[in-house]
């Protein structure tokens, strides 16, 4: 039961994610919030890349794109990992999503990964708030 429940919910996060782009043109709710790209920016990208067997393409949008699947695999059977390999995984796919997030934030170049907070919904509500006129 439990098993379902998780397939479940990654089903769902999965479809809201789907109709919030394909709906609203919403393809990542906390860039459109901040303006501040999250550290999974360009995961859709990279996968719609390796769909078309562009994989150089997918390494540049996300180099971490193959960690999800894993990791999704992972978390269905986690009842056969020990808790220790378990910490010790999710510890690892952490500092390796930072790691590339930090430094494709400073990559100046980079036009994935931006820092943007003047373009998010959130700085548009509390200028509107606090600014006279």
């Amino acid at each position: 039961m439990k098993r379902w429940q998780d397939i479940s919910a990654i089903f769902t996060i999965a479809a809201v994610y789907l109709v919030m782009e394909l709906v609203f043109g919403i393809t990542c709710p906390i860039l459109f919030l901040t303006g501040i790209s999250c550290a999974g920016c360009g995961m859709s990208r990279a996968w719609l890349c390796l769909l078309h067997l562009d994989v150089a393409g997918a390494f540049s949008y996300h180099p971490l794109f193959w960690i999800p699947p894993i990791a999704a695999v992972l978390f269905l059977n986690c009842h056969r990992l020990s808790s220790k390999l378990r910490k010790l995984l999710l510890v690892i796919a952490c500092t390796m999503f930072l790691v590339v997030y930090f430094l494709r934030m400073l990559d100046t170049g980079d036009t994935i990964v931006v820092f943007q907070p003047k373009n998010g919904v959130l700085y548009a509500l509390i200028s509107a708030l606090f600014t006279k006129g």
